[in-house]
């Protein structure tokens, strides 16, 4: 009986806080706010991160300290938590320029648009660019290439998010005093619409095209004349200090898609993690006047989108690890500070759970990839330029082996023969790369557009930790985002993603 009074208990409370948040009428709590402006503002965007991701994290993280429960990520420990919807002006399941421009202007807009209204005339103002006009110094900081979609819609206003030329323009033009993380894709133009714009790939930092033939004025010169400073060494990147102003950090190993390099694949000494760009980002924005600083973990989506659940999780703790930066300037500044942390839409269909593994949970075996799957297709490509007319599987088991700890009993991890048959299949599949099987439904829907050795070495490893995935693309669910500091209330509840700048913009009007 004291059973069933704990469960009637637990039932209420559970039916109290969805009412809570469904309740919440967003635009007239924005309309009544009478409280402080903040001084200093954080806005983390997990780039394809759903509520999944992060909780996946944490069930990592637990199993790590072999714990069943989850160990919870800092970005948890907000005290205010809501949801928003995503959905596009002309699509459902939005895209990261539509996700983008509507977390960053308050607007809808069609999908691939980067801050410009749907009819791509019109370009719309941004939460970044108004604050720039209230004195606040702005720094737009992200792990993929600082032109690409989330961190473009902050500071250009373009037609297609593929116009990385004219986007990296706007950037300079911007007059923002700080950007850092990635690079510039495509500094010298992007040619007559090549491989690379044509190929919706190279926005996840693969199949990035030929070199153009036709260079326009490089937009890194641009920049240069007027008036930032480029930094993309470790030395240099440590000796920035509060004061300098104007500055373009990029990592200095760039990966591909000019992004920082996953973080499960990062060098210590050797790399710049998003964590240390946003720390620098504090120190050189830090003012009498406060600043505005966006924070994009952008490869959580890329790593999704391949149904890599070791690198996404791996790229959550980094975005985490930022997060926990901001808090810990939160504690020197709790009466001037908001930070919020949100996503632009999730991506993956990730699911904490599989039907080959029932209730079966194993989070732990992930810690056994100690790459990502960028990384080992390179190895598989490497592999199949020296090896083709010699191609063994065996060859490709000592691989997944030694990099997914797939077929080591003494982890756990050995193979079942229907795990071998689909590893020999995606070997041959990868071997001969026959491009006429690639355009078969059935081809995508086992290895989506990447190699397919790597991609199935991902998916055993994801079902033997008891972990699913439903598409290689986004999905539409809604987004959790978390705050706390002055004006976090207007962050609880269920809303639209446009709400979110529509607040921000509330505060510091």
């Amino acid at each position: 009986m004291l059973h069933y009074s704990n469960y009637l208990k637990q039932t209420l409370a559970i039916l109290l806080v969805c009412f809570a948040l469904v309740s919440t009428a967003q635009p007239s709590e924005r309309e009544n706010y009478k409280g402080k402006t903040p001084k200093y503002i954080f806005y983390f965007i997990g780039d394809g991160m759903g509520l999944s991701q992060s909780n996946a994290a944490e069930a990592y993280l637990g199993a790590i300290d072999d714990k069943s429960s989850i160990k919870q990520l800092k970005l948890s420990t907000l005290p205010t938590q809501g949801f928003y919807t995503t959905f596009a002006s002309d699509r459902f399941i939005t895209g990261s320029a539509a996700a983008g421009t509507a977390l960053a202007t308050g607007h809808k807009t069609s999908i691939n648009t980067i801050s410009m209204k749907p009819d791509r005339l019109t370009p719309l103002k941004t939460i970044a660019e108004i604050a720039k006009e209230k004195k606040y110094k702005v720094g737009i900081v992200s792990s993929v290439s600082i032109d690409h979609a989330t961190p473009a819609t902050f500071y250009a206003h373009q037609p297609t998010r593929n116009m990385y030329y004219d986007i990296s323009l706007d950037l300079s033009k911007s007059g923002f005093n700080y950007f850092a993380g990635g690079g510039f894709k495509h500094p010298e133009g992007d040619g007559e619409l090549n491989a690379s714009t044509k190929n919706s790939m190279s926005n996840f930092g693969m199949a990035d095209g030929k070199e153009i033939e036709i260079k326009k004025p490089n937009s890194i010169s641009v920049a240069k004349s007027r008036g930032y400073r480029i930094v993309n060494t470790v030395t240099d990147f440590n000796n920035l200090k509060k004061g300098d102003d104007k500055i373009i950090a990029t990592a200095p190993n760039l990966a591909g898609g000019s992004a920082l390099p996953y973080y499960i694949d990062q060098k210590n000494g050797a790399d710049i993690s998003l964590a240390e760009f946003t720390q620098k980002g504090i120190e050189i924005l830090d003012n009498p006047k406060g600043f505005f600083m966006m924070v994009e973990g952008g490869k959580i989506d890329w790593a999704s989108h391949a149904n890599d659940a070791a690198t996404v999780i791996k790229e959550v703790l980094q975005f985490d690890l930022a997060v926990e930066k901001a808090l810990e300037f939160y504690k020197e500044h709790p009466k001037e500070t908001l930070i919020l942390i949100g996503g632009d839409h999730e991506t993956g269909g990730l699911a904490l759970g599989f039907a080959g593994s029932h209730y079966k949970s194993a989070f732990g075996l992930l810690q056994h990839q100690n790459i990502s799957y960028e990384g080992f297709s390179s190895k598989i490509a490497e592999y199949k330029k020296e090896q083709k007319e010699n191609a063994k599987f065996s060859d490709g088991l000592k691989l997944v082996k030694t990099h997914f700890g797939l077929g080591d009993a003494s982890k756990g991890l050995e193979l079942s023969t229907f795990e071998m048959q689909q590893l020999k299949n995606a070997f041959e599949k990868s071997i001969n790369n026959n491009k006429e099987i690639k355009k078969d439904d059935q081809y995508y829907l086992l290895y989506g557009s990447y190699d397919p050795f790597t991609v199935t070495a991902c998916h055993i490893l994801s079902h033997k930790a008891g972990i699913g995935w439903t598409s290689y693309s986004h999905t539409a669910v809604p987004i959790p985002i978390r705050a706390i500091g002055v004006g976090a209330e207007l962050f609880n509840g269920f809303y639209d993603n446009t709400d979110v700048p529509k607040n921000l913009m509330k505060l510091i009007e």
